[in-house]
């Protein structure tokens, strides 16, 4: 069985280092720094230097160190035409290889069951995209030209470096889990990726533990540039032997909206009726739709509100009114089934991003579909017959490109100019060139574009694989 350990891949293996290593050539500014006041800020002046100009790539060994994975960052964009490829080397020791392979494969799978109930050889969980390569030796009918990341990586590490390069096609399923239940343990249900480097004769080798390695990775997908049109319903309710109705029109001010955003709904009663409104509920529910062997859902209300004690619409009165919710994890930690972005660590994750399906014929391969809806409904007074007037409006909710982030520094940047315009950022705020200086200090999150410009004296530092904060989730958590 190959269940995924979420917590492995964020911590790293036994025989792995837990601190960051830097490597840097060395230059006089490395040897400033003495006794003196001047020669210690010298010091840090060229270590912000050498931050400023260093590319961050993750790594992760085997238990007995005999190979190590080397990737330039651990979530993968889908742009709807394309996915980000999955790139980056092995580090292999020939000694222990031998004459024995070294092979790489990303996995998609659907756990759909509780770990610990797998029994038998039954196991839980449906794969829904497997890729498997052949690392070492290399395969000269599968050759390709090396990205800029694997073309500095290998130069860095030397000869016993092995590129590996994996495409993700777009119709494959986002990272998505579902919220356990309190006390539940385990592995737990949703869609994951995981990367896999492994010794052995064979590629279907089962892998053993001291000898291969497993990185956890995300599929992820940011707000389109195109939104759709403004979300708007109207609905009325008649009654028995009476003429007239309850008019009900209900909109938002937009159809696209980021996580952490507050949504703001407008709501116009006519009540031409001879009953009376007496209430106001509006919310935000989730779905998550389970596509495996039969469709299953789950409905979540993740916000709501409703009107004050006596904003009662009366009969022949009209009401406007604007309601503001705002969808966050952190006020829904405690439901079970609720869709979330990637692992369940409540500081590293959110509520799941709508899914955009561009191909319906592909909506089994999907896993989990997400999708979000605001529900206002009025409550009516009169005999049980009078019922209730609901109307619903879809929306979605997603993360915004890295690029439109006020403090860009994620997108086609190199390290040193997203640095750059965060130092302008500080100073515009604080007006003050010790905060530049400090944010010298700040690592960048792009891992991979570099500008060629940098490319003479940019460096790489090498980091423990684990889980980043996602975007966004600070105002969550």
């Amino acid at each position: 069985m190959n269940a995924l350990n979420a917590t492995n891949n964020a911590t790293g293996n036994n025989g792995h280092s837990s601190s960051s290593t830097g490597i840097r050539p060395n230059s006089g500014n490395d040897e400033a720094g003495g006794g003196g006041g001047g020669s210690s800020l010298l010091g840090a002046e060229a270590d912000a230097s050498s931050r400023r100009q260093a590319t961050r790539v993750f790594k992760k060994s085997s238990s007995n160190g005999k190979i190590t994975v080397y990737l330039g960052k651990r979530d993968f964009v889908d742009h709807i035409s394309h996915v980000d490829p999955i790139d980056g080397v092995v580090f292999i020791d020939p000694e222990y290889v031998k004459d024995r392979k070294v092979f790489g494969q990303v996995l998609a799978a659907f756990r759909y069951g509780r770990e610990d109930l797998d029994v038998l050889g039954l196991t839980f969980r449906k794969d829904l995209y497997l890729a498997n390569e052949q690392i070492y030796p290399p395969s000269h009918t599968n050759e390709r030209t090396l990205t800029r990341l694997q073309e500095r990586l290998i130069k860095k590490l030397g000869a016993n470096a092995y590129p590996f390069y994996f495409e993700v096609p777009p119709y494959c399923p986002a990272s998505v889990s579902l919220q356990p239940a309190p006390g539940d343990t385990g592995k737990s249900c949703g869609v994951d990726y995981e990367l896999k480097a492994f010794v052995g004769e064979h590629i279907d080798d089962k892998p053993h533990k001291r000898n291969s390695v497993r990185l956890t990775i995300r599929k992820v997908m940011y707000a389109p540039s195109k939104v759709g049109e403004q979300p708007s319903i109207e609905v009325s309710k008649e009654f028995m032997m009476k003429p007239n109705k309850i008019h009900l029109e209900a909109s938002l001010d937009k159809e696209l909206y980021h996580h952490g955003e507050k949504i703001s709904i407008n709501v116009h009663i006519a009540n031409n009726s001879n009953r009376t409104v007496k209430k106001i509920k509006v919310c935000v529910r989730q779905f998550a739709d389970i596509c495996l062997f039969s469709t299953a859902q789950y409905k979540s209300v993740v916000a709501e509100t409703e009107s004050e004690d006596g904003c009662q619409v009366l009969p022949g009165f009209t009401l406007s009114k604007v309601f503001e919710l705002c969808p966050l994890l952190a006020n829904n930690k405690d439901k079970w089934g609720l869709a979330l972005d990637g692992q369940l660590k409540h500081e590293d994750t959110n509520l799941a991003s709508s899914t955009l399906i561009t191909n319906p014929a592909q909506r089994e391969s999907l896993g989990i579909i997400v999708h979000y809806k605001v529900k206002v409904k009025l409550l009516i007074s009169g005999p049980l017959l009078g019922g209730d007037l609901v109307a619903e409006l879809p929306f979605t909710l997603m993360h915004p490109k890295p690029e439109d982030d006020e403090n860009a520094l994620l997108g086609d940047k190199s390290p040193r100019q997203s640095l750059r315009d965060a130092q302008l950022v500080v100073a515009g705020h604080d007006g003050n060139a010790a905060s530049c200086s400090s944010m010298q200090e700040v690592p960048t999150t792009n891992l991979i574009q570099l500008d060629d410009d940098d490319a003479q004296d940019d460096d790489i530092i090498f980091e423990d694989f684990a889980r980043l904060r996602l975007k966004g989730a600070e105002t969550e958590a």
